[in-house]
């Protein structure tokens, strides 16, 4: 029977004991000691059960284990039902809830049975109302709270994880290394001052010391203001920069910090990936442990890349505002400053408005930051940097390329900066390229003439000048060191200075006419024969046949051996036509090897290199006098330089003009005007001027003594410009009296097709009238 919910009707519950349990895989259900007519009846749905907490709970059909039942079944009122209920269920782990106690409906006897279950009673719910709402409200916001939480917990943990393993990717940290920067070898010229900077950085490594204040501050004004804050990541940057990308509707700034960009360019390659930039975080991380932010600083303005291939300020300094690192101004230092960003878009050289643009306000930054003042700003902003004329284009990288080709030869391999102290006169240097520029320009597109060299030693066989060509930036091949050309009539001297050594003189007479040498059979530039002459005048106005004659009489293999020991090094064919220049040779080995004509009769050795240190003035090398020693007596060099004289004063050279030097030269035209020569000598210096095409294409009628007596007239007026002029060396040589049979017609011989009127015989005064006078 049922009990109603009126106050008359109300049982008392009872206590008992709790229900005995068997082996433990479920509860046992005892009965106890009820008054008579008591049955033992299982509890069913909505019966009320009292824990020991004294609490009223409701059991409902769902409910195992003390499990709360359904929301529906929670708000049924308690009723109790005398009729048999089946037994309890088994838990889903396979127990029976813990023992409770419940009673049945009999007035009067109760039953107590024994009941698995564990004990969690519940307090009966109140009518729902804005405080169980208010519960739920409370409920959900603590359910997102939590699975927040546990989403950033799983979130780290993956982090955690994608770090790891790119971690794992990168060497052991204990065995990272900063990769050691490529050496950079500074090319000086004579006096000390910068030809070029040569290897992959394009200009030595600075200290942070000897920059001005304001240069390596540009740099963090504009790329990094926070990083002297910061530990190599910068939250707060890459936040800001995301901002301004996005009202800036592209990317406008970087959110990379200064430590970031320097990992990237020591340790990763340039490619845009997640995983790239996962190492490069790490790496940062790494730097800024290792190193001070002083350090990190150093390390980027040396590593950064300006482009144009500089590599640091130091280079870039140089490639476009032509000076070095430390003297820049604040206005070159903002825009230094500012081409990192994208030094391709911003080179001054070819966007000087962006590029200006960008300086401004790099300036703005740095003004904010209190770097320097607003006047400064405003300073620099009125009075822009502007980048000078590229230098890597001038001809003297001709010189700094010929550096680097021997500087293995003393030194071995360059495994840190490096200053090369060269022998090169740079304002001579530069007047050369000039005059080979300005000549052609004038002249060689009336010529067919395109292409030039131009080299000039000192007698000791030191490289003052040297151009490679017309235009280093448009070729750099190096024609003044590498060109094998023919040298034409200008192989004449090495002829006669073998007869001379043979006990020729050069009064000697030998008849101008027809040779033949297996089927050769040479002419003259008239294609006329002028009979007898001497030698001097067969020197003098470039007579083809008596050259031939005497090779022909002394042996090719005499005239060959006599070129190798003042210093040709090419190969030469030992044939009657070398007489007539037909092998092949550079510029600077002719020009090396006229210089014995030039410095009394030593051999010499073109040189480039006075000394190499590195920067911290270690030496390296320095040279010592070398020469290939007396290659010819003094009295031999007498006769041959007063051959030599005589083609300067009225012979095919009588253009040459250089006040108060005594010249010794030889000019040089090859077969269909293939190839023009000009070889020119004082005691001091000598100079050889080539003009030809690179591809052995003909000139128009251009011989040695046109276009390429002109560049040398200009060069040599430069080059003796500070020096004391002097005779010729070797024992003055008294020509005996020309005979007058073929004189007239000899004179019309000369490579330029022109007649220079007959010069008198000058006798050279003996020694003691010289030395005493008369």
């Amino acid at each position: 029977m049922a009990f109603s919910d009126g106050p008359n009707n109300r049982q008392e519950p009872r206590f008992g004991p709790p229900a005995n349990q068997d082996d433990g895989s479920r509860d046992a259900h005892e009965t106890t000691t009820h008054p008579a007519g008591a049955t033992d009846t299982p509890a069913t749905a909505g019966e009320i059960h009292i824990d020991a907490a004294d609490s009223w709970r409701r059991t409902g059909a769902g409910a195992v284990g003390g499990t709360p039942a359904s929301r529906s079944q929670r708000r049924r009122e308690p009723s109790f039902d005398d009729g048999a209920s089946p037994a309890p269920r088994q838990s889903a782990s396979g127990f029976a809830p813990a023992a409770t106690e419940r009673m049945t409906g009999d007035a009067g006897a109760g039953k107590r049975v024994a009941r698995g279950g564990q004990k969690s009673g519940r307090k009966s719910r109140a009518p729902r109302g804005k405080a169980p709402r208010a519960r739920r409200s409370r409920s959900f916001i603590g359910h997102l709270f939590r699975l927040g939480f546990s989403l950033a917990i799983i979130a780290m943990l993956g982090l955690a994880g994608v770090i790891g393993y790119h971690f794992s990717l990168l060497p052991p940290m204990d065995q990272l290394t900063v990769p050691k920067r490529a050496p950079n070898v500074a090319i000086l010229a004579a006096d000390g001052s910068l030809i070029a900077n040569k290897g992959d950085m394009g200009g030595r490594e600075v200290r942070l010391k000897e920059l001005p204040p304001y240069l390596p501050k540009a740099f963090v004004a504009i790329e990094d203001r926070r990083f002297y804050e910061h530990y190599g990541v910068d939250p707060a940057g890459v936040a800001r920069a995301l901002l301004r990308n996005v009202s800036a509707g592209g990317v406008s700034q970087g959110g990379s910090t200064l430590t970031q960009q320097l990992a990237k360019n020591l340790f990763l390659t340039q490619e845009r990936t997640m995983s790239r930039k996962i190492q490069e975080l790490i790496l940062s991380v790494w730097l800024e442990r290792k190193f001070s932010k002083d350090q990190i600083l150093e390390l980027y303005l040396n590593r950064v890349y300006f482009g144009a291939g500089a590599y640091g300020v130091e280079a870039a300094a140089h490639r476009y505002f032509g000076k070095d690192a430390r003297d820049v101004t604040i206005a070159e230092a903002a825009m230094l400053a500012g081409l990192v960003q994208a030094p391709a878009r911003l080179a001054p050289t070819r966007n000087p408005e962006g590029a200006q643009a960008r300086a401004q306000l790099v300036l703005t930054a740095m003004a904010n930051e209190k770097f320097i003042t607003e006047q400064q700003a405003k300073g620099a902003i009125m009075t822009p940097a502007t980048a000078v004329k590229p230098g890597g284009t001038r001809s003297a990288n001709y010189a700094a390329d010929f550096v680097m080709d021997v500087l293995d030869d003393f030194v071995g391999k360059i495994e840190q900066d490096v200053q090369v102290r060269t022998t090169i006169d740079m304002p001579l240097q530069m007047s050369a390229e000039a005059a080979l520029n300005d000549e052609l320009s004038k002249q060689g597109a009336k010529l067919g003439a395109h292409q030039g060299a131009v080299v000039t030693l000192a007698s000791d066989g030191a490289l003052k000048a040297l151009v490679g060509g017309r235009s280093y930036a448009a070729s750099q091949f190096n024609r003044a060191t590498n060109a094998r050309r023919q040298p034409g009539s200008a192989f004449k001297p090495f002829v006669y200075l073998t007869a001379i050594e043979h006990g020729v003189t050069p009064d000697a007479v030998r008849e101008d006419g027809p040779v033949s040498a297996g089927g050769w059979s040479p002419s003259n530039y008239s294609r006329r024969f002028s009979g007898p002459m001497t030698l001097l005048t067969a020197m003098a106005h470039s007579i083809n046949t008596i050259p031939v004659k005497l090779t022909l009489e002394l042996g090719p293999k005499a005239v060959v051996r006599t070129a190798q020991r003042l210093g040709i090094t090419s190969p030469l064919q030992p044939n009657a036509s070398i007489a007539l220049g037909t092998s092949e040779v550079t510029p600077i080995e002719l020009t090396a090897a006229f210089a014995a004509f030039s410095n009394g009769g030593i051999g010499v050795i073109p040189y480039v290199i006075e000394s190499v240190q590195t920067t911290d003035g270690k030496s390296l090398y320095k040279r010592m006098p070398n020469s290939l020693g007396p290659v010819i007596t003094p009295k031999n060099e007498g006769m041959i330089n007063a051959m030599l004289r005589q083609v300067a004063t009225s012979g095919t050279g009588s253009k040459a003009k250089l006040p108060g030097w005594e010249i010794g030269a030889k000019t040089g035209t090859t077969q269909d005007f293939r190839d023009a020569w000009f070889m020119g000598f004082t005691n001091q210096l000598v100079t050889s001027v080539w003009i030809g095409n690179d591809d052995n294409s003909s000139m128009k009628k251009v011989t040695g003594g046109s276009l390429p007596l002109d560049v040398w007239n200009r060069v040599m007026q430069v080059a003796s410009r500070n020096l004391k002029p002097g005779p010729l060396p070797g024992i003055p040589w008294t020509p005996a009296p020309a005979p007058a049979a073929g004189w007239a017609s000899a004179q019309q011989q000369g490579e330029g097709g022109q007649a220079p009127q007959p010069q008198p015989q000058r006798r050279e005064p003996n020694f003691f009238e010289r030395l005493f006078g008369g």
